[in-house]
């Protein structure tokens, strides 16, 4: 599994995980799994299966009803009330300045004109 970091310094960082617990089970499944065929390929474990029913079974069920529930419940009680509070005001004016001008020249043909 690889996972992408970044470092004190803003790089990205490539970390490779390897392992964990999803493969530790599997490799344990794969070996359980062998272990088991070469059982039954060798002849250490037989598998003798004859024939079986399910047992009749007769279900029936009438129709229910809830239970009967009481609750009282507190009320929520929703909306706006008046209270003074200290609001901040931001304004703004118009004031002359100088800002930077970027432009094209197209070389001398604009100092001849």
């Amino acid at each position: 599994m690889a996972e992408y970091r970044s470092n004190d310094a803003g790089d990205r960082v490539h970390v490779e995980k390897r392992g964990g617990l999803g493969r530790t089970l599997g490799i344990i499944a794969l070996i359980a799994g062998l272990i088991a065929a070469i059982g039954f390929a060798t002849g250490f474990f037989s598998m003798n299966a004859k024939g079986g029913a399910l047992p009749d079974v007769d279900v029936s069920a009438k129709g229910g009803a809830l239970p009967d529930v009481d609750v009282d419940s507190k009320k929520i009680v929703v909306g706006t009330k008046e209270e003074t509070i200290d609001v901040p005001k931001v304004t703004t004016e118009k004031e002359t300045i100088s800002v930077p001008a970027i432009g094209v020249s197209e070389g001398e043909t604009d100092q001849k004109k």
